[in-house]
């Protein structure tokens, strides 16, 4: 049976090498990409539209301003410092668990796949696919494996008969695993987007941004 898929896609590493794995087990029909107000929207938005274009695959982008009404988060709130750890704290769990709630935003992957599973389920799809990973999952429970679980059992009382699971393909993987499976996918590292700010380039300091440069550092990948 051929499988189909919604992607949600942030045009970041972890979404984009989960896209190009998602491309090989099956027929994405739609990435999409999530505006609830957060600084590097902007950016994000452009990222996932070019890597769409990179890939021949619709796209979409679903606005979502009440989210950023109701949090008060670094990454849509500007008053607000985001987070700008040391490379060398990046294990360990005290600083992240501080950088992570800095940056929480109430039941924002939730919200996605939710979202995500209407479209899959008006397009016959039988997947949702995201860039969730191991990393991210020691502070994020919205990144790990029993998170997916949970929706999933969740997803067969929303859905019609027809079964709809999330996936993400970077599940099992910390963040220098993940630049590996990128570099044998051929990823468009060009267009990627990994920072929580929305300049003209990345900033380099957020905690998105170092563990993405220590990832590709470590994978002897040049940005």
């Amino acid at each position: 049976m051929l499988l189909k898929s919604v992607v949600l896609l942030s045009g970041g590493l972890d979404s984009t090498v989960s896209l190009a794995q998602a491309m090989r087990e099956s027929k994405v029909e739609l990435c999409l990409t999530m505006d609830y107000g957060q600084r590097a929207a902007p950016r994000e938005i452009k990222a996932a539209k070019e890597i769409c274009l990179y890939y021949h695959i619709p796209h979409q982008v679903i606005e979502l301003p009440f989210l950023k009404q109701i949090t008060r988060t670094a990454l849509v709130n500007r008053e607000a410092k985001i987070p700008e750890p040391a490379e060398e704290s990046l294990n360990d769990l005290t600083i992240t668990r501080s950088t992570a709630t800095a940056v929480w935003v109430p039941n924002r992957n939730g919200l996605f796949i939710n979202l995500a599973a209407c479209f899959a389920e008006s397009l016959g799809c039988n997947l949702i696919v995201t860039g969730f990973n191991r990393e991210e999952a020691a502070t994020f429970p919205d990144n790990s494996e029993d998170f997916i679980h949970a929706v999933n059992n969740a997803l067969n009382f929303t859905l019609t008969p027809r079964k709809v699971k999330v996936v993400s393909y970077t599940q099992r993987l910390d963040k220098i695993e993940i630049v590996y499976l990128g570099q044998r996918l051929g990823i468009p590292w060009d267009l990627l987007w990994s920072c929580y700010f929305g300049g003209q380039a990345a900033c380099g300091q957020c905690e998105s941004c170092l563990r993405y440069r220590r990832a590709c550092k470590a994978a002897n990948l040049s940005l």
